[in-house]
């Protein structure tokens, strides 16, 4: 028979349902956050952040600060560093520590010039992921910036300097073993120490800053 002889009845009912099931239906609103309220998604944001902080605090290799990345924690601890890094004299030219621009250029453009140098030496992690790490790793260094503050409360010598000068040390080794922890898997084999030692050098500057700080 020829194609003119086929016919196709009209009553054949259409089978099969375009309907999405109602389990899939509770299951995907459960899993939307464009319903949930702003102290829910605020919340949720603090608690990754403080999860990433742990995982700076406690440095191991893990891939959770490449999966989950975010700048919340970064501009935070920028933020925070440069607050701390100021004097209460108005006059900006002589006292003693930088403004606040220059901490944060001085951050930012460190961060994006070490992400940089990682992608030109055939890095596997994106802009972010590598801005993000950089970030979050500045915390031991935020954490003897407070130390720094309290123990220049007390008189100056060469014991206050020491005792600085440990802290400072300590924080910025922390810094450098936490972001290679993250950053060490995600380098050619052969160009680890060419990717380590920008990171080295951006760390000594942000440290080199904290330990010649002077109050007013």
């Amino acid at each position: 028979a020829g194609l003119s002889d086929i016919s196709i009845s009209q009553d054949i009912p259409i089978e099969g349902e375009i309907t999405i099931p109602v389990r899939s239906r509770i299951r995907e609103s459960d899993s939307s956050t464009l319903n949930e309220s702003v102290r829910n998604t605020i919340m949720r944001d603090l608690k990754a952040v403080g999860k990433k902080f742990m995982h700076v605090l406690y440095p191991r290799k893990s891939n959770t600060l490449l999966r989950d990345w975010d700048l919340w924690g970064p501009l935070i601890l920028c933020v925070t560093l440069a607050l701390m890094l100021q004097r209460g004299s108005v006059d900006g030219e002589k006292d003693g520590g930088p403004q606040f621009a220059e901490v944060f250029v001085i951050v930012w453009f460190g961060a994006v010039t070490i992400t940089l140098n990682s992608k030109l030496l055939g890095g596997n992690i994106s802009f972010f992921q590598s801005l993000c790490v950089l970030g979050y790793c500045i915390l031991p260094l935020t954490v003897a910036m407070l130390v720094c503050r309290l123990v220049l409360l007390a008189e100056p010598g060469p014991v206050n300097f020491m005792v600085r000068l440990f802290v400072v040390i300590v924080m910025f080794v922390w810094s450098i073993v936490a972001s290679t922890a993250f950053l060490a898997d995600s380098q050619p084999p052969n160009r680890k120490a060419l990717a380590v030692y920008p990171v080295f050098l951006f760390y000594f500057v942000i440290s080199w800053m904290i330990l010649t700080f002077t109050p007013q």
